[in-house]
C-alpha cells in the first residue's frame, strides 16, 4: 500500500476520537430541524455538477439535510476528514478507500455513490493539433498528476493501451501541486500538461494552450469519483445517507433532463469567480462525453476495473472484495 496511506492512517486512528468529539456531524440538528451533514469533497469543480445542482435547487433540505460543504483539496485529506469523525460524508476517487482497506482499519470506509463515469481531465498541448495522436507525446515532456491518483493512472492507463511507456516514452513532471499545473504550462514549463476545468478552458481562452484529447473519452467508462462514509456512520445513520442519496439523485435526474445552458445557470452561484459562458462552455464539453451516470449504483465491473488501474500503476497489492467496499441499497432506493 502506498507510504501516504499508511502514514495517514496511523495518524487519523490516533485523533479520531478528539476530531469525532469536535464535529457537528450528523448528531446535531439545525434551527430548522434539518440534520447537520459534513461533506468534504476533493476538490470543487464543474466536473461534479449534479452535486451543486442538488445544493441549489434545495434537492438536499428537501430531504432533510443541512449541507456542510468543504473542500478537502486531495483525496489524502478527503480521507483523513472522514476517518477522524471531521466530515460524515466523503467525496473523492474510490482508490482511496481501497488503500486505507488494505491497511486493516477497525471501521473502513465504504463507497455507496458513484457520481462521474468518465474522467474529467484533458490533454492541453501548444499548438492546436486537429490529427492528434497518442503517438505524438514520443519524447515530449508532460506535465501530470500525483503518482497514486486517479488523474495520472487514468493518463497511464490510456497510454500503455496505446502501447506507450510510461516511464521510457516520455518525460512526466509529477512534482507539481494539484492546480498549479495550468500555470506552469502557461509560464513555459512542458510541452502538453494534463488539465481539469477550469484549467484546460483557461488556457485556451488565453491562447496559451490548445485540448487535442479528452482522457474522459479515451480511457472509456471509468468510475472517477464516489460518495463514501465509515461503516460505523452508515449502521448508524442509514436514513441520513438515504436523504443524501435521494437529494443526489434528484441533481443526476435534472443534469439527464435539462440542457447544458439550463445547468450552468443553476450551478453559477458555485462558481461566482468564473463567467456564466465559461461554466457553459465546461458543462457543454462534459455533458458531451456523458461524463454523468444516469443513477448513483457503483456496479462491480466497475470497480474490478478500478483495480485493473490500479494494479496497472503498480499501486495495488492485494484486491479487495466488492462487496466489503461497495453497499448499492441506497443508491437502488434512490432511484426508484
Amino acid at each position: 500500500m502506498k507510504k501516504k496511506y499508511s502514514t495517514l492512517l496511523a495518524g487519523v486512528l490516533l485523533i479520531g476520537s478528539l476530531a469525532a468529539a469536535g464535529c457537528g456531524g450528523s448528531d446535531s440538528t439545525a434551527p430548522d430541524g434539518l440534520t447537520k451533514v459534513t461533506l468534504n469533497e476533493v476538490a470543487h469543480s464543474i466536473f461534479y455538477a449534479p452535486q451543486y445542482v442538488a445544493i441549489e435547487k434545495g434537492y438536499f433540505a428537501e430531504e432533510g439535510i443541512d449541507l456542510d460543504l468543504v473542500t478537502g483539496f486531495g483525496a489524502d485529506k478527503v480521507m483523513t476528514a472522514v476517518l477522524s469523525g471531521e466530515a460524515d460524508i466523503g467525496f473523492m476517487g474510490s482508490e482511496a478507500s481501497i488503500y486505507v482497506y488494505n491497511q486493516n482499519p477497525d471501521d473502513y470506509i465504504v463507497n455507496f455513490a458513484q457520481l462521474t463515469q468518465r474522467a474529467g481531465n484533458f490533454l492541453v498541448a501548444r499548438e492546436a493539433m486537429p490529427d492528434f495522436e497518442w503517438a505524438d507525446l514520443k519524447g515530449k515532456d508532460v506535465l501530470g498528476g500525483r503518482k497514486g491518483g486517479m488523474p495520472q493512472m487514468v493518463f497511464e492507463y490510456i497510454l500503455k493501451k496505446h502501447n506507450l511507456d510510461p516511464t521510457t516514452d516520455m518525460n512526466i513532471d509529477q512534482s507539481i501541486d494539484f492546480g498549479s499545473t495550468a500555470a506552469a504550462f502557461s509560464g513555459g514549463q512542458g510541452d502538453f500538461t494534463v488539465e481539469f476545468e477550469p484549467g484546460a478552458s483557461t488556457l485556451e481562452k488565453e491562447g496559451k494552450g490548445y485540448v487535442v484529447a479528452s482522457l474522459g473519452v479515451d480511457s472509456g467508462y471509468v468510475p472517477y469519483t464516489a460518495y463514501s462514509a465509515k461503516q460505523s456512520y452508515l449502521k448508524a445513520h442509514p436514513e441520513v445517507i438515504q436523504g443524501f442519496t435521494n437529494g443526489l439523485q434528484k441533481g443526476m435526474d435534472y443534469v439527464r433532463n435539462h440542457t447544458p445552458e439550463e445547468i450552468a445557470k443553476v450551478i453559477a452561484p458555485q462558481f461566482a469567480e468564473t463567467d456564466l459562458a465559461d461554466i457553459t462552455t465546461i458543462v457543454t464539453r462534459y455533458y458531451e462525453q456523458d461524463t454523468w451516470k444516469d443513477n448513483l449504483i457503483f456496479e462491480k465491473k466497475s470497480f474490478e476495473l478500478l483495480q485493473d488501474i490500479l494494479a496497472e500503476a503498480g499501486e495495488l497489492e492485494t484486491r479487495v472484495p466488492y462487496e466489503e467496499l461497495v453497499t448499492t441499497e441506497f443508491a437502488e432506493q434512490a432511484k426508484k
